[in-house]
């Protein structure tokens, strides 16, 4: 029986690796990297540069392959379903990929691991496609999956800040979702794969706060903080001049609406 491990390898710095993961890297023969393109090549320098920091056994492989192209235009609100098929599609070109790398790339008995930026388990979408191949019922492996640190948990902490407030909750969505609307019940939003600088929307609320990080973990982070209403323009600037200088970004941010004053009682007659 093949067997696949899904390795979450934090946001970027190696030292964020779990001992946990770094133990999963040291079971794989072949490591599938999907390759997004010249302006992402930064991503697989830095999966190659975690192999080297933590793999110790020797003879393993590195197999790369061309990541599909996604259609990013059309809006999750689009009636039509356009949004739906576009990510239907791209889910099944990825499906065919990884099919074909168990299935050629891995021997009977051999490990294979996939490395996951983050935390598998957010907003990633590796473990759902394994799960459409293990549907064709072409190749049959077993998989186990290896938690880390998400892009959301490394902006916490490297503002010092927690997610949530005292009895609050804390809700996590993405930049299509805020646009249509700020969520009603929570006032501690975290919003990841807003390419559309959302923020921007909420700009005039001054009970707003902004805690961002672009590049999270990596030689090219970058934070900003402040009243979003003050801080958005900012951030902006901060945004475009690293997608013009590196090609690409990725970023993330929590909103947090700040306590709302009770009025003052009245002085006593």
């Amino acid at each position: 029986m093949r067997k696949i491990l899904v390795i979450g390898i934090g946001a970027g710095d190696p030292e964020q690796l779990t001992m946990q993961a770094v133990r999963a890297l040291n079971e794989a023969d072949v490591f599938f990297l999907l390759d997004k393109g010249h302006a992402k090549r930064d991503l697989i320098a830095l999966r190659e540069e975690i192999l080297r920091c933590h793999v110790r056994r020797p003879g393993y492989r590195v197999v790369e392959d061309a990541d599909p192209e996604r259609d990013r235009t059309t809006p999750t609100a689009d009636r039509s379903g356009a949004y739906t098929r576009g990510v239907d599609d791209w889910r099944r070109a990825r499906a065919d990929i990884y099919e074909r790398l168990i299935r050629d790339e891995l021997a009977d008995g051999e490990c294979g691991a996939f490395l996951v930026w983050g935390d598998p388990a957010l907003y990633d979408s590796t473990l759902g496609i394994l799960d459409d191949v293990l549907a064709r019922g072409t190749v049959a492996f077993e998989h186990t999956v290896i938690p880390g640190i998400s892009s959301v948990s490394a902006l916490a902490a490297r503002h010092r800040t927690g997610l949530n407030r005292v009895g609050r909750p804390v809700q996590i969505t993405t930049g299509r979702r805020l646009a249509e609307a700020f969520p009603e019940d929570a006032d501690d939003v975290v919003v990841m794969l807003d390419a559309h600088r959302t923020y921007e929307r909420y700009a005039d609320e001054e009970d707003l706060y902004v805690y961002w990080g672009a590049y999270l973990g990596t030689p090219d982070e970058i934070l900003a903080s402040g009243p979003l209403a003050g801080t958005a323009e900012r951030i902006t600037a901060l945004r475009e001049e690293a997608r013009e200088r590196k090609g690409w970004i990725m970023d993330t941010y929590l909103l947090r609406r700040l306590p709302r004053q009770d009025p003052q009682p009245p002085p006593d007659a």
